[in-house]
């Protein structure tokens, strides 16, 4: 079994975190997916959220969301973007450490 995650960086507008952060909140987490959402240190305006899940690439498609679920999802969050620099889908190759 593989670990998959799914990543989105931003730049958000500023002081908008929390309502981004309410606006980010999926209706419903997949079984299994833990989030994390990152904030960087001396930028609190740009995040990187990330979600883990073990599984096949098989059953990581099969829980994505709905493409209208999601697009309503990106348009509540679309008022607190300013950019977005990462997206996608990603394979974790390899774990350093103990």
């Amino acid at each position: 079994m593989a670990t998959w995650s799914v990543l989105t960086g931003r730049k958000l507008k500023p002081g908008a975190y929390d309502d981004w952060r309410k606006a980010w909140q999926p209706d419903e987490w997949p079984e299994g997916v833990r989030g994390y959402i990152l904030r960087k240190i001396g930028d609190p305006d740009e995040v990187v959220a990330f979600g883990l899940w073990e599984g096949t690439r098989e059953g990581l498609e099969a829980m994505r969301p709905d493409p209208a679920v999601e697009s309503a999802r990106q348009s509540r969050m679309a008022p607190f973007v300013e950019s977005q620099f990462a997206d996608g889908a990603y394979e974790v190759v390899d774990t350093i450490g103990g």
